[in-house]
């Protein structure tokens, strides 16, 4: 596992978040990467607060984020809800701490960088406090895309998800468990859906999020929207279709992607293997394509079934695969993080 490449200081880090499926991987991956902590501080919510956590081989007592919560603090990991981020990131940027947010609520603020760092880390430097971490799926899409972009442009993404519930929470994780453990036992079972909009578990859900006056889902405008934010260029065109699946961890996109100019899938394939956290596995007549199974718990992003679109020029068809808690969340803040002080 790489480590982080700060060095000659450590930093007073807080976890907003910190009892959450997100919150706990920041934990892990700030562990993982050896990232300098002096003090470390975990926040959460009213309900929570008191819960213990362990970090560094030393148990922490989550407190209570408040405005005061955020004195000291030089770096500050949110993932707590748009509304807490609303609320406290002003009040922690008002402290002296820079904010990196997991949440919806600061992406699309245009004094806001929204940043996938081995994407656009440049925006970085424009921050005001706050840098904004992207949509999970957006994350491990532009990835992907940003060496084909590079060398050939990007006319039009056209980008059908297969989500998994942990993008949700871990009550929507429960209420996969729970629903399938009753339809197991009994498949004619009755299962009334409080999480995601409809039965999950053996389903699909074609919704995520809040339905927009266009027919397009929240989650889907989040995609539209950010991926042309991060690659600043507001000429792509970007379609959408996000899909929840009875998978725990891991999200999944079936990609089209018209270029701007002709590239083979071979260079494709050659040019996102060479780049950095996107490792290629595409050999599908041998069985190797990446599925969500292979990429938990893992940062890098997996593309796999890289083929020319028969059906128009200048197409390419592929399937990208990213754990969403990690790339998406966790992993990508701690990234900025490092980006921001190294």
């Amino acid at each position: 596992m790489q480590k982080s490449k700060i060095k000659n200081k450590k930093y007073n880090v807080c976890v907003l978040g910190a009892t959450g499926m997100v919150g706990k991987e920041m934990m892990r991956v700030l562990e993982e990467r050896d990232f300098p902590v002096n003090k470390f501080l975990p926040l959460a919510s009213e309900r929570t607060a008191g819960s213990k956590v362990t970090f560094q081989g030393r148990e922490y007592t989550v407190e209570e984020a408040g405005p005061e919560s955020f004195a000291g603090m030089e770096i500050g990991l949110f993932s707590a809800g748009a509304k807490v981020s609303e609320k406290l990131a002003p009040e922690a940027v008002g402290r002296g701490c820079v904010v990196i947010d997991n949440t919806s609520h600061y992406r699309m603020d245009p004094t806001v960088p929204l940043v996938v760092p081995e994407v656009n880390g440049h925006a970085i430097a424009r921050h005001k406090g706050i840098i904004a971490n992207p949509n999970c799926s957006t994350a491990q899409l532009v990835l992907a895309l940003k060496p084909i972009y590079d060398a050939a442009g990007i006319e039009r993404i056209v980008v059908s998800t297969y989500q998994s519930v942990s993008g949700w929470g871990k009550e929507a994780v429960e209420e996969l468990l729970a629903q399938s453990r009753a339809l197991l036992a009994d498949p004619r079972a009755k299962v009334t859906p409080k999480y995601i909009f409809k039965q999950i578990a053996f389903n699909v859900v074609p919704q995520i999020d809040q339905f927009t006056e266009s027919g397009y889902t929240k989650e889907e405008m989040k995609m539209v929207n950010e991926t042309r934010k991060i690659f600043e260029d507001d000429k792509i065109q970007v379609t959408a279709t996000t899909v929840r699946v009875p998978v725990l961890i891991g999200h999944s996109e079936s990609v089209n992607v018209k270029t701007r100019k002709k590239i083979s899938a071979a260079e494709a394939r050659r040019l996102m293997g060479e780049f950095a956290d996107v490792k290629v596995v595409d050999d599908p007549g041998s069985g190797i394509y990446p599925t969500p199974v292979d990429c938990a718990g893992q940062n890098e992003t997996l593309v796999g079934r890289v083929r020319e679109d028969i059906s128009q020029e200048r197409g390419l068809e592929m399937w990208i695969v990213s754990d969403n808690l990690r790339r998406g969340a966790a992993y990508n803040a701690v990234l900025i993080a490092e980006r921001l002080f190294g």
